[in-house]
């Protein structure tokens, strides 16, 4: 499986579970969450140092970023989840400005792999230097501090739409893949339909960037889902998909904090695209014949700017 079957709910996704569940439920949530978030807990040694200079004031409301990463593989393997960041994104969280934002970030990228001593597709930081080296390495890219991670593979997500029903979309390119068809219009996707709707590139007009599109439609359907729930089973479920299939540095004890000061973050989402251009390698920049995405400086300092001003920077 590529790709949306291995994409971005991780951190969002599960701050967003546990809050509703906490509000609906209570100490009896509470405890079943603990267990998933300590599951789920793996904290980084970062491998160079970070452009935040100083320790984050969590109970300032000070906003932060984090890294989501899709990982192209189908199993956790002891503390490590092998393979490569098929799906890339920055989400800062600002609770003064009552906004998260969703950067996505073209797997292609050309780029210096920080630690890796070269220049490649941003996605073989991963697989090269595991997450700490995809942190780094996206910081040097964007210009900001990478303060989390994230990361989870696509077993969870045909279970966590399927656990909410599915979701509804406003489908605006009609196409068929993999033995399932998708009309114009809006449409309700189940959890496998879901994932070969965000699958699907090499008919979309606009590539790699419309499949890219098209998984922003689906997070954006499963967070409108998730904020309907309203039974306490649901929750446990959700909370056993998301502890299986996820990895965060993000402590019980932060995401306690962040619960308190960081929910008005979730009142709006708003998303955006880092836009390359596709060039092949030359032996010289990049590997002979190989296909890349190269960022224009213009459109680098767009998105650097977009993400400075919700950190505040």
């Amino acid at each position: 499986m590529k790709v949306w079957q291995k994409t971005i709910i991780g951190f969002l996704m599960f701050i967003l579970v546990v809050l509703i569940g906490a509000v609906a439920v209570g100490a009896v949530f509470y405890n079943d969450a603990k267990k998933v978030a300590d599951s789920a807990y793996e904290p980084i040694e970062r491998g160079t140092p970070s452009l935040r200079k100083e320790a984050l004031d969590y109970s300032n409301s000070e906003p932060f970023s984090v890294l989501l990463l899709g990982i192209d593989t189908d199993e956790v393997r002891g503390s490590q989840t092998e393979g490569r960041s098929d799906s890339i994104m920055v989400a800062t969280i600002n609770p003064q400005k009552k906004q998260t934002t969703l950067v996505s970030i073209p797997r292609d990228t050309y780029t210096e792999l920080v630690g890796n001593g070269t220049s490649d597709k941003l996605n073989h930081a991963y697989a090269y230097g595991g997450v700490a080296m995809a942190m780094s390495s996206v910081e040097n890219l964007l210009d900001i501090p990478i303060d989390h991670y994230a990361l989870v593979n696509m077993d969870g997500m045909t279970d966590l739409i399927d656990e909410v029903g599915g979701v509804d979309i406003d489908n605006h390119l009609a196409f068929e893949y993999e033995g399932a068809n998708f009309p114009l219009g809006k449409i309700h996707l189940e959890g496998w339909q879901a994932v070969k709707y965000s699958r699907m590139r090499y008919d979309d007009p606009e590539g790699d960037y419309g499949r890219q599109k098209r998984q922003r439609i689906v997070l954006e359907a499963l967070f409108h889902e998730l904020a309907s729930i309203d039974n306490i089973s649901n929750y446990k479920n959700l909370l056993e998909v998301l502890g299986n299939n996820a990895k965060t540095d993000l402590s019980w004890d932060t995401i306690m904090t962040l619960l308190k000061k960081y929910t008005p973050a979730l009142t709006t989402m708003k998303t955006d695209q880092l836009q390359g251009e596709g060039f092949d390698g030359d032996g010289v920049t990049g590997e002979y014949q190989i296909s890349y995405q190269g960022i224009a400086p213009d459109e680098l300092l767009r998105v650097q700017t977009l993400l400075k001003e919700q950190l505040e920077k």
